[in-house]
């Protein structure tokens, strides 16, 4: 007679990266990037954690570092000559400072493409991050009345 075995659903960070947390497979991801780019997303990285204590870090889609509290904040994704930092619903942000400057045409997506020597408006980048976290809790918190109602 077989055994039955309980089987445990996990995100990539799990046996695919060989047991590594999310938080581990960004500080590699860093390293590896070894320029501008590693040194842009740690500070990226930094701002958001600044920004929300309590974000969540996820490795997603075979690997692009993820943030999330109550939903995704954004995603920071490295390519040859920019960090594309993907807020989930950058559309529906408030962005006083004109920080989104890629996928502009979307419904829901806004997007901030950081070149080698850009400045980083720290406190208006730190605002959006509160902002899509709050945005994020507030259709939570409505989903949960919206159940609780129904």
């Amino acid at each position: 007679m077989k055994k039955a075995t309980a089987t445990m659903k996990t995100s990539d960070s799990g046996g695919a990266n060989g047991g590594a947390s999310p938080s581990q497979l960004i500080d590699a991801r860093i390293t590896e990037l070894g320029d501008w780019r590693g040194e842009m997303l740690a500070r990226i990285r930094a701002l958001i954690k600044q920004a929300e204590p309590e974000v969540v870090e996820e490795w997603k889609w075979r690997g692009v570092p993820v943030w999330e509290h109550s939903g995704i904040i954004c995603t920071g994704e490295t390519y040859k000559s920019a960090v594309k930092l993907t807020f989930a619903k950058g559309a529906s942000l408030q962005d006083p400072s004109g920080l989104f400057n890629s996928s502009l045409d979307g419904n829901t997506r806004r997007a901030i493409d950081f070149h080698e020597g850009d400045e980083i408006d720290e406190e208006a980048l730190k605002a959006l991050f509160r902002a899509a976290a709050a945005l994020n809790m507030s259709a939570k918190a409505a989903a949960s009345r919206k159940k609780s109602i129904g």
